[in-house]
């Protein structure tokens, strides 16, 4: 395996630890907006979530969206967006973070019925494919490939 990651280091990815939570989902920290939150990786979401509750916590502008979420066993549910945000996942970032935002108490209620701790969000396939990510699920280790040219006011 080592192998890999040293292949993986030389094309310049990024490595982020993850923790295997409870519920047997992967968790990772990473921050929005400069702000820190616990967020499940979810390679089946299709978008990267964050819960309407949380728009102000991470400082998001929130529009209205004609899309409608399904997942997690609950469908139909209302949306907002916020385009454009900074996201950073271990020393990678992006400035152009798309995020889809609605109810996330369904998922949040099952993690806690499965004793682990609510989150945040949830990372999708879309990160997942900007990044250019492999996932070691034997060491519970995203890759990330790092972005040319992008600047953040706080770098």
């Amino acid at each position: 395996m080592k192998k890999i990651q040293k292949i993986l280091e030389k094309q310049k990815y990024i490595k982020v630890k993850l923790k295997n939570i409870a519920t047997n989902h992967l968790e990772l920290k990473a921050k929005i907006n400069d702000i820190k939150g616990r967020f499940i990786l979810d390679t089946g979401a299709s978008n990267s979530c964050v819960g309407v509750n949380f728009i102000e916590f991470f400082k998001l502008d929130a529009t209205q969206s004609d899309t409608k979420a399904a997942g997690a066993g609950a469908i139909d549910m209302e949306t907002q967006e916020s385009k454009n945000n900074f996201l950073k996942i271990g020393d990678w970032k992006t400035n152009n973070c798309h995020l889809v935002l609605f109810n996330l108490s369904h998922v949040n209620t099952a993690l806690v019925q499965h004793n682990a701790n609510e989150v945040h969000g949830i990372i999708g396939a879309d990160i997942l494919r900007q990044g250019k990510a492999f996932i070691d699920y034997n060491k519970n280790m995203l890759y990330l490939k790092k972005i040319k040219k992008n600047k953040h006011k706080n770098d």
